[in-house]
C-alpha cells in the first residue's frame, strides 16, 4: 500500500460509543475532515459500549448517591450531582439533533424514560436522603423529585421491593420520572451507521499495535489486519477510545502527559432475571449506598433495562478480578502496563487501596447464595432459580499522582492529551457513556483551540446550551428538558407508561 493513500486527517482506535460521538461531531463541524476508525473486534460496540456490559443508566445524578456527599457539618455538596446531570444534558441536546436530521432514527431503540430512585435503610441513611433531596430541590435540574418513607407510598412505587419486606428498620425512598435506560451499544451502532453513510472508513479486524510520531508532527500507526498483515497509516490527529486498552496505547505514544499514570481492572458481574412475572412487577432504576471498602461503581442497583425492544431485571454490579484491560484482553494486560515511569504510582496505590483490595477478594469469593442474599436486601423474596449471573464489561480504573497524593485512585472518566492536541485518550470508567458529549467537548478544547471560535455556531445549533450553565439557566433548561424529551419521544412513552 502506498503511503499517500493510507494518510488521513484523524484516525479514531476503537469503535465504541466514544469514538462513535467524536466522529458524530467531527463530521458536523469539519464535513470535510478524513476520518478512519480501527477496530479489532468485527463489529462496533462490543466491548464497554455493549448494551450487557455497561448498567445502561443515562448517568444524571438523580438516584446516585455517591455523587451526593455529606460535608463536615451535616450538609449535603450537591456540586458534583449539577456536574454530572449538566453533562447529561449536553447528550441528550446532542442526540436530539441527530434525530431530529434524520441522521439517527427511531430512538426509542436507544433511550427510554425510566423513573430514577435511591433506596435506603436505617435510621441515619433516612436523614440522610431526606436532606440530599432537599439540597438537590434547591437546583432546577432536579425539580419533580419526591420522597417518602410511607409504606403504603413505597409499595406503589416499588412493589416488588415491598412483598415480603419484615425488617422493623426505617426506609426511605426517593423518585424522579425524568430518568431515562440508554442502550449504549444501539446508540454506538447507529453512530457508526451514520458516520459509514457520512464516508468514514471503518475497519473491523484491524488493531493498532503501535504508534510514533513523525517528523512533520503527525502520527504513524502500525495496524495489523484481520489477515495479519501489518498496514501503515499516518494522521494528523488521532483519538485513542478503545476502553481498557487506552492505557497501552497511550504508553506507547511516549507523551510526557502519559508517565505516571496506571491502572487497575474491575470487571463487573449482574444478576438477570429470568421470570418474566417477576420483571413486569418492577419498573425503575433503583440505586442503594455502596458498602463500605466499595469502589463508587460497586453501588448496588435494581434495574428495569430495555434490551433488544424487551424489558429485562437486573441486580448488581458485584465485583470480579481480572488481569485483563478488556474482556477479549489479555491475562498479561495488568502486568505489561506498569512502567518503570509509574512503577511508584502503582506501588502507592497497592498500600493506600487495601480497603479496595479486600473488598474485590471477598466479591470473588462470593457463591451464588451469597449473592443471592445481597438481592433480598432488595427483593426480599428473591428466588435462587429465577436469576442468572452474567459477566459486564472491563473497567479499567486510572491511577495517577495528584494533589491528594502519590498513586491516587481516581474514579470517573479523564480526558489526557498530548501539549499540541495532536492525540488524545480516553480513560476510567463512570459516568462514561452517558457523558460522552462533555467528554468530547473537552477533546475539542484541548486538540482544537485553533477551530473553536469557527466551530462554535454549529455547536451552538448540536448543543443549544454549549457553554452555558443549565443550573443557572432554569428556563433554558426547562425548554431543553421538554423539546429534547419531545425529540426523544421520552415525554410522550412516559405518559403511556404512566396512562
Amino acid at each position: 500500500m502506498s503511503s499517500l493513500k493510507n494518510k488521513t486527517d484523524v484516525v479514531l482506535i476503537g469503535a465504541g460509543v466514544m469514538s462513535a460521538t467524536l466522529g458524530a461531531m467531527l463530521k458536523e463541524v469539519a464535513p470535510d475532515w478524513n476520518i478512519k476508525v480501527f477496530e479489532k473486534l468485527g463489529s462496533p460496540g462490543e466491548e464497554s459500549s455493549n448494551e450487557w456490559n455497561n448498567a445502561g443508566t443515562g448517568h444524571a445524578a438523580l438516584c446516585e448517591l455517591n455523587y451526593t456527599s455529606e460535608k463536615a457539618d451535616g450538609s449535603v455538596d450537591i456540586g458534583k450531582a449539577v456536574k454530572v446531570n449538566e453533562q447529561f444534558q449536553l447528550s441528550r441536546q446532542f442526540w436530539s439533533y441527530l434525530v431530529k436530521r434524520n441522521l439517527i432514527r427511531n430512538p426509542e431503540d436507544f433511550i427510554m424514560p425510566i423513573p430514577h430512585m435511591s433506596f435506603v435503610e436505617g435510621e441515619k441513611n433516612v436523614a440522610f436522603l431526606k436532606k440530599r433531596l432537599e439540597a438537590l430541590s434547591a437546583s432546577p435540574l432536579f425539580h419533580g423529585m419526591e420522597f417518602s418513607s410511607d409504606h403504603q407510598k413505597l409499595k406503589e412505587w416499588i412493589p416488588l421491593m415491598m412483598e415480603g419486606r419484615t425488617s422493623s428498620e426505617p426506609i426511605a425512598a426517593t423518585k424522579i420520572d425524568s430518568g431515562t435506560d440508554v442502550n449504549f451499544g444501539a446508540l454506538t451502532r447507529m453512530l457508526f451507521d451514520h458516520l459509514e453513510r457520512k464516508n468514514v472508513e471503518v475497519h473491523y479486524k484491524h488493531s493498532v499495535e503501535d504508534l510514533k510520531r513523525t517528523r512533520d508532527g503527525s502520527w504513524e500507526l502500525k495496524v495489523k489486519n484481520g489477515f495479519g498483515q501489518v498496514e501503515r497509516h499516518r494522521a494528523k490527529f488521532v483519538f485513542i477510545g478503545g476502553g481498557g486498552g487506552s492505557l497501552h496505547l497511550l504508553q506507547k505514544t511516549g507523551i510526557p502527559e502519559s508517565k505516571q499514570i496506571g491502572g487497575f481492572p474491575v470487571s463487573g458481574l449482574f444478576l438477570v432475571c429470568k421470570n418474566p412475572e417477576v420483571i413486569a412487577q418492577h419498573h425503575a432504576k433503583v440505586y442503594g449506598k455502596a458498602k463500605v471498602g466499595a469502589p463508587p461503581m460497586s453501588v448496588p442497583h435494581l434495574d428495569t433495562r430495555y434490551i433488544d425492544g424487551k424489558k429485562s431485571l437486573l441486580f448488581g454490579p458485584f465485583a470480579g478480578f481480572s488481569p485483563k484491560f478488556l474482556k477479549t484482553g489479555s491475562n498479561m494486560d495488568l502486568i505489561s502496563s506498569v512502567k518503570p515511569n509509574n512503577l511508584m504510582t502503582m506501588l502507592a496505590a497497592g498500600v493506600k487501596e487495601m480497603a479496595l483490595t479486600k473488598y474485590l477478594i471477598q466479591q470473588v469469593m462470593l457463591s451464588h447464595e451469597k449473592r443471592m442474599d445481597e438481592l433480598r436486601e432488595f427483593i426480599p423474596n428473591a428466588k435462587n432459580e429465577e436469576w442468572d449471573i452474567v459477566v459486564a464489561g472491563q473497567r479499567v480504573q486510572v491511577i495517577k499522582d495528584t494533589d491528594a497524593g502519590k498513586g491516587t485512585l481516581q474514579f470517573g472518566t479523564e480526558v489526557v492529551s498530548a501539549g499540541d492536541g495532536s492525540v488524545a485518550a480516553l480513560l476510567g470508567a463512570s459516568p462514561g457513556a452517558s457523558t460522552a458529549v462533555h467528554v468530547m467537548l473537552e477533546v475539542f478544547e484541548k486538540c482544537f483551540p485553533q477551530h473553536m471560535t469557527a466551530w462554535e455556531p454549529k455547536l451552538k445549533e448540536m448543543i443549544p446550551s454549549y457553554g452555558l450553565s443549565l443550573s443557572d439557566h432554569p428556563e433554558l433548561f426547562r425548554k431543553m428538558e421538554e423539546s429534547t424529551g419531545q425529540t426523544l419521544g421520552l415525554v410522550k412513552k412516559k405518559e403511556l407508561v404512566y396512562s
